[in-house]
């Protein structure tokens, strides 16, 4: 593997500004059908706070939000102790959150049903105990592990939070670490940019027994040496998007696109626009994820707080709405639950 390239921790996001998306309300569309949010975060960070309120103020937002998958943040994790164990206190923190959801005092909503922590794959088979114990922490709820893989040779694009370097997914060490999931009952969530998914193809046909869910539709970027590119830039993803689809373990989100490193501008603009606005633009690519993948492995993500430069909630799954009018009352319940349900077992 190369060197490392310098990043700072969650470098991509950027607080919301709640004035700013107060200036578009909507109502929700079909706010009786259940949705399962299979990829969101909570933090409090020097910048933004994002915890169990402020996700309980965006899932009471209209839609019918029945539960929700957390995904890791680097939040929380212990402030001493073996470091490689660190990680695990993200997972204690997340999973308090859940047992308070699942009192019901707070409604409704089973938040963070399911939890995605972080372990470092590359320590190889010396992450099994750390996958152990993250799995006694999740009590009962922890599903998988994500270790973003995002890196890219431009300067002026950021690595992921964790800080990875060129070629992590096909890294011999990283692979010994991967090879214990499968045996533990867990899944791997895959953050990269799409220059990247050769790689992923690659993993998946090495590792048919385990479940691999693409975040953010691949992490097409639209910024840096990117910027002003976006049909060459769709061109080469709905390729690889092809390729990776042939990989049965390979299941894909739904969303992402509403963050400031993509292909799209709308949190520049004086206002938020309209949810019939995003399903537009959105439509693209989200279609062809679904008619590569089929609705059964895909499902419909908000990935808050980050695309919330973006839209508010309520806005968010409109415009995913908007983009499954056509889809039958199967396809429906697939994309908002049914197959959240059944990768992360909820």
């Amino acid at each position: 593997m190369t060197a490392q390239k310098s990043s700072a921790p969650l470098g991509n996001v950027f607080p919301p500004n709640a004035e700013w998306l107060a200036k578009w309300r909507e109502d929700a569309i079909e706010p009786d059908l259940p949705i399962i949010d299979p990829h969101h975060h909570l933090w409090e960070r020097s910048d933004h706070r994002y915890l169990m309120s402020d996700l309980l103020d965006d899932t009471n937002s209209g839609h019918q939000v029945v539960a929700t998958v957390f995904v890791e943040c680097m939040a929380m994790y212990r402030a001493d102790g073996p470091p490689e164990l660190r990680p695990v206190g993200e997972t204690e923190f997340v999973n308090g959150t859940a047992a308070m959801s699942a009192s019901s005092a707070y409604g409704p909503t089973r938040l963070c049903a399911g939890i995605v922590g972080f372990a470092d794959l590359t320590l190889g088979e010396r992450v099994r105990p750390v996958l152990e114990a993250h799995i006694r922490a999740g009590g009962g709820r922890f599903r998988g592990i994500r270790h973003a893989a995002g890196w890219d040779a431009s300067e002026q694009i950021r690595n992921s939070h964790t800080n990875p370097p060129q070629g992590l997914l096909r890294d011999a060490a990283f692979r010994a670490g991967f090879a214990q999931l499968a045996p533990l009952g867990l899944s791997f969530d895959a953050w990269l940019y799409h220059p990247q998914l050769g790689d992923l193809v690659d993993l998946a046909r090495a590792f048919p027994g385990t479940t691999i869910i693409l975040d953010h539709v691949g992490g097409p970027l639209g910024y840096g040496p990117y910027a002003g590119k976006a049909d060459e830039t769709f061109a080469g993803w709905s390729q690889s998007i092809r390729a990776l689809s042939g990989c049965p373990n390979v299941v894909v989100k739904l969303g992402g696109l509403g963050m400031r490193l993509g292909v799209f501008d709308f949190h520049k603009r004086e206002a938020p626009v309209s949810s019939e606005v995003l399903a537009a633009a959105w439509k693209p690519w989200i279609d062809t994820c679904i008619e590569a993948f089929s609705p059964e492995r895909c499902m419909y993500e908000s990935n808050f707080p980050v695309d919330k430069v973006t839209c508010s909630y309520a806005v968010l799954w409109n415009a995913f709405k908007r983009l499954a009018s056509g889809a039958s009352a199967a396809e429906k319940t697939a994309l908002f639950s049914g197959t959240a349900r059944r990768v992360y077992r909820l």
